[in-house]
């Protein structure tokens, strides 16, 4: 096992009819900022229950953070926050919102050019707003971690942060909230914790061994749960189950004291940004492929998962590799994800301007051994044609 540290600050309040803890959770005196991607807050009645439970506070409202929150419109945000003086800010939605809110919980300390925030990967960050969520969406476990990725549309750059100054104090969890949730994103969201799961275990091994169990055990409950989220009519125990383990999947407890690949989502950045697929097509495209072309390395780990993840035993190593990323493949398939490029109307003559862009934004070594060159990237891409 490598040497690790592991904090984890945020407090997570869990359940049927938790939003009235807003109450209790906010001081008294806050002057709040609620922020908010589209209407379904609304539609649904969330952003009418977060009222009532703010009550007297004085508080103000932020929508249309897009499903890949943009600097631009989170830099409108930003000026709102210093006009009416806010002291602390409330996502309501998924982790796109609250990707956004850690940004502007940032931004808004920030002296400078905010850009310098994701320019720097969150190394100038050095002081943020506090602030809480209100979960909606099950998938990027950003209620739970200080992690955030913006998209700078007028460059076409999708870029990562980090900093301990923006986990969410609080995060309220409340599975109902997802019964309402289209299908695809629900599908999303399964393909997106499973992938999150995979990019800390799919390595190499280093003896970790809890680690290692609780990656399994989150990827056996999506595997059991999925299709059931998805395709049935809104079920609280596998919401429930669903919720906590994308919750889980990515709050670094699983990926303490262990290499981290993340290679399939920084190419997949590329995807959404210069042909607007959903991030978790993007990983349900490469994941296959990735791991195809790059099972020498992960040889050990990749035999462990189809052991057990898949329970895979016969045959040789070969095939059990083969037949695990084809269950891989056939699971997010299943989900109704489609998995290859041409799904989405990609076709080979888009490759070379994806590989361009990864180089552009020095994505030139990636992976837990930093040996996913552009040549690796378009091996991968041309592999998921």
């Amino acid at each position: 096992m490598l040497n690790f540290q592991f904090h984890n600050p945020t407090r997570i309040v869990f359940g049927k009819d938790t939003v009235p803890a807003l109450d209790e959770l906010i001081p008294g005196d806050a002057r709040v900022l609620i922020l908010y991607g589209g209407q379904s807050a609304e539609r649904t009645g969330t952003l009418a229950e977060v009222r009532k439970a703010l009550g007297d506070r004085a508080h103000y409202e932020f929508g249309g953070i897009e499903p890949n929150p943009s600097f631009e419109t989170l830099t409108q945000a930003v000026e709102q926050v210093r006009f009416h003086n806010i002291d602390y800010l409330l996502a309501v939605g998924g982790g796109s919102v609250i990707d956004g809110t850690k940004f502007v919980a940032a931004a808004a300390k920030f002296v400078g050019d905010s850009w310098q925030i994701l320019e720097t990967v969150g190394g100038a960050v050095r002081d943020a707003l506090p602030f809480g969520a209100v979960l909606t969406l099950s998938a990027t476990g950003s209620e739970m971690n200080f992690n955030a990725v913006v998209t700078r549309k007028a460059t076409q750059t999708k870029a990562l942060f980090a900093s301990p100054h923006v986990f969410p104090q609080f995060s309220i969890l409340d599975p109902s909230k997802t019964f309402t949730v289209p299908a695809r994103q629900l599908a999303n969201g399964v393909v997106d914790a499973f992938t999150h799961v995979v990019e800390q275990y799919l390595t190499y091994p280093v003896d970790a061994r809890v680690q290692d169990r609780f990656a399994e055990g989150l990827l056996q409950t999506l595997i059991e749960i999925g299709p059931t989220v998805v395709s049935q009519p809104p079920d609280y125990q596998s919401r429930a189950n669903m919720m906590w383990a994308a919750t889980m999947a990515l709050n670094g407890l699983i990926g303490a004291g262990v290499p981290q690949d993340w290679a399939t989502h920084l190419v997949g950045h590329e995807l959404t940004v210069l042909h607007g697929l959903d991030h978790a097509q993007t990983l349900a495209i490469l994941l296959p492929s990735m791991l195809d072309a790059r099972r020498d390395g992960k040889r050990a780990k990749l035999l462990q998962y189809a052991e057990r993840v898949w329970h895979i035993t016969a045959d040789s190593e070969d095939e059990r590799i083969d037949l695990a990323i084809e269950k891989t493949r056939a699971f997010f398939e299943d989900l109704g994800v489609k998995t290859r490029l041409s799904d989405y109307g990609i076709q080979a003559e888009a490759i070379d301007g994806l590989v361009e862009q990864l180089g552009l934004h020095g994505m030139t070594r990636l992976g837990e051994r930093q040996d996913v060159t552009l040549e690796v990237s378009r091996t991968v891409l041309e592999a998921s044609l």
